[in-house]
């Protein structure tokens, strides 16, 4: 198998800086990625970014089918022309932009949750594929995927730390998130300005918290972050679109145990969880209330 240092000199690749392309080219640090994933052989993996084939190769042989999936032409030609060679004839290489993918679509008639999702995302926009992720969670079993590592230590940030945000709160409330290690700039073409860190994304059957409506849950969380300075009483009192009146707020967060002095940045998963379904029932009432006037 020729290494992935080779395959970039042989093409000449050229990172293109629109599409936030860094190359993984060390060889032990693919392994250890496909590793993590703990592959079976009816495992069908989705690959996020195939580049230039260095997970894809690894991948092929452990599984029952890899979906190559890169935006960009030219790194398409090379995956079909080196792979060629040595496919297990099990790789389906896609010129596509993930994040106008229909994941559940590509998984037409498989079971829920058989999907794996792994790759070496583009940091730009690493956040926006993991949300897309999120959306299709139900055809997803499990993500390994390459971050920067600001992005890996949001997702896994505490309650109370300046790293938990919105992210973390509402990709933990439907997924074990795990960093996994850290990788170094000297591993990749070109060498980026950051370090890289792999995470783990194990989707749950069911929330943390049974969510009465997720779309209001997560605009709950956002509301509460839409001003770190600020107290969760006041950023959710300038959600004009909750339209609850301040005795109703109260006594909503007085039934989660909360003060208004406490910010949003304090409060676990689970607390975002119950607070949001408190304020949608709430919110459901007053509607109610005006619909019977």
């Amino acid at each position: 198998m020729i290494s992935s240092g080779k395959i970039l000199k042989k093409y000449q690749v050229q990172p293109l800086k629109r599409l936030s392309q860094s190359f993984l080219r060390d060889d032990n640090i693919a392994r250890k990625i496909v590793l993590a994933a703990d592959l079976q052989k009816t495992d069908i993996v989705l690959e996020i970014g195939a580049g230039h084939g260095i997970l894809t190769r690894l991948l092929a042989p452990e599984v029952r089918q890899v979906i190559a999936v890169d935006i960009d032409p030219a790194m398409i030609a090379i995956l079909e022309k080196e792979l060629v060679k040595e496919q297990e004839g099990n790789i389906r290489i896609v010129l596509a932009d993930i994040l106008k993918m229909d994941i559940t679509g590509l998984c037409e008639g498989l079971p829920e949750q058989q999907l794996k999702v792994i790759g070496n995302i583009p940091y730009a926009i690493s956040t926006e594929i993991l949300f897309h992720l999120l959306a299709h969670r139900r055809m997803i079993s499990q993500t390994v995927l390459m971050v920067q590592r600001e992005v890996a230590d949001r997702l896994t940030g505490l309650p109370g730390t300046k790293a938990y945000g919105v992210p973390t709160v509402l990709l933990s409330m439907h997924a074990r998130l795990v960093k996994l290690f850290d990788v170094s700039p000297r591993c990749f073409y070109p060498r980026p300005r950051v370090t890289s860190s792999v995470i783990s994304l194990t989707f749950r059957e069911r929330p943390r918290v049974d969510l009465s409506d997720e779309v209001f849950f997560a605009k709950i969380v956002k509301a509460a972050f839409s001003s770190r300075r600020k107290t969760l009483w006041n950023n959710l009192r300038s959600a004009a679109w909750l339209n609850l009146e301040a005795d109703k707020l109260k006594a909503v967060l007085a039934s989660c145990g909360l003060d208004e002095h406490i910010r949003g940045e304090a409060l676990p998963v689970e607390i975002f969880g119950v607070l949001s379904n408190k304020l949608f029932a709430a919110a459901q009432s007053v509607r109610n209330d005006y619909g019977n006037e």
